[in-house]
């Protein structure tokens, strides 16, 4: 049984079942086959959030590091504290850049959204260790470079999947979009 046996008029010239006449008579019938709208909108939307996220975030890797060399190299601190240093840099930087950039559409909460920021951060931080420890640790790949594979490479990867779910889902949420990879 075809689509066309149930609806009424099917089969008879110019009735609702039939493919002929002019498309804007298909269309004032309802058969003319149209594009649902908006359809297209949450995947350019979860791309464009994609693509600036990971602007952004180049731009605050670039930012932490630069701080880091500086603050370890002219500035004479010890490597846990320019580390620590540039680390909250860098999370400033992102959050600046996905505050008025990226989710520059969403509402504003407060100090809160910071702070749920920074600890997202700080997971995706855990997250790297955690890939560095259990490669070195537990695998025994103990070479600078599987740790800089591990931590930079593999845990880098993991991290950002967790950042971006973060931010924006806890961080930058929309009122219709809670959590939803989709849009």
């Amino acid at each position: 049984m075809s689509v066309t046996e149930d609806r009424p008029g099917a089969g008879r010239p110019g009735g609702r079942g039939t493919d002929t006449g002019a498309p804007a008579a298909r269309r004032a019938l309802g058969t003319e086959p149209t594009a649902v709208p908006g359809a297209a909108r949450p995947r350019k939307r979860f791309l464009r959030e994609l693509l600036g996220f990971a602007s952004v975030g180049l731009l605050a890797y670039a930012a932490d590091l630069g701080l880091f060399v500086w603050l370890r190299g002219p500035a004479g601190l010890d490597p846990l504290t320019a580390k620590a240093l540039s680390f909250l840099g860098g999370c400033s930087v992102a959050y600046a850049g996905n505050a008025l950039g990226t989710y520059r559409h969403t509402a504003a909460r407060g100090p809160r959204r910071y702070t749920v920021f920074f600890a997202v951060n700080v997971a995706g931080a855990l997250v790297q260790l955690l890939c560095v420890a259990v490669s070195h640790y537990g695998l025994g790949f103990t070479s600078p470079r599987a740790d800089t594979v591990s931590g930079a490479g593999i845990g880098m990867a993991f991290a950002t999947v967790l950042r971006f779910w973060g931010t924006r889902s806890l961080v930058f949420r929309d009122e219709g979009r809670v959590g939803s990879w989709t849009g």
